[in-house]
């Protein structure tokens, strides 16, 4: 799966020169959490929703309400922007995009196609990618065991299902107590809990949990 399957599109951008009152606005009616400047076609920045409160007067200001607003209709989004983006191609895998943002501690990304923003990936795009994966909305058992890191494992596991009648909804394999295991989950329809249970119970090298799930 690619990045420009799952970004966010059309993207809501915002001009340098846009006040900061209207940004704040915009954010709430769009129910957004960060958004491009670009001018003239150009990307030169990013606006979070905490610069947005980062930019605004606090609850313990004398001001009152019209002086703020006065204030930040003269405070525009490029005083307040990141200018340094870090940035992604749209044919970028997703997996990769997840890690560069987990590693920079970023919720969104700028998607960029023939030098212009052609969407963003965001933290909530990347959710609704990992319930897709695991199966979460749809109905059936679900499996967590410990495994041997070894050759042919995964395959008697899918077999040992298979011959229960299970079908597979979803499959995921993780990092396990040590370098020699490997911790799976998985969701399968189509046969009991225990017909499951007892199909993997001699494979598996620990079955941690079992159970019917779930909406």
């Amino acid at each position: 799966m690619l990045v420009k399957e799952r970004m966010s599109r059309p993207v809501i951008a915002l001009p340098p020169d846009m006040p900061v009152y209207d940004a704040r606005n915009l954010f709430r009616q769009e129910q957004i959490r960060r958004a491009p400047v670009i001018k003239k076609g150009k990307l030169i920045g990013i606006v979070s929703r905490q610069d947005l409160v980062d930019a605004s007067p606090t609850k313990a200001t004398s001001l009152s309400r019209w002086e703020i607003n006065y204030l930040l209709s003269k405070l525009t989004v490029s005083e307040i922007m990141t200018k340094t983006v870090t940035t992604i191609d749209e044919d970028t895998p997703i997996e990769q995009a997840a890690r560069i943002m987990a590693d920079e501690k970023i919720g969104g990304l700028p998607v960029m196609r023939d030098g212009k923003v052609a969407g963003m990936i965001t933290e909530t795009d990347l959710f609704k990618v990992f319930l897709e994966m695991m199966g979460a909305r749809e109905v059936g058992v679900r499996v967590t065991a410990l495994v041997d890191d070894q050759p042919g494992i995964l395959q008697k596991i899918t077999n040992a299902v298979a011959d229960v009648g299970g079908s597979f909804i979803s499959f995921g394999q993780f990092t396990g107590e040590d370098v020699a295991t490997k911790l799976i989950t998985f969701k399968v329809a189509g046969a009991k809990e225990e017909d499951v249970k007892k199909a993997i119970w001699d494979i598996a090298k620990e079955v941690w949990d079992i159970r019917e799930c779930c909406h």
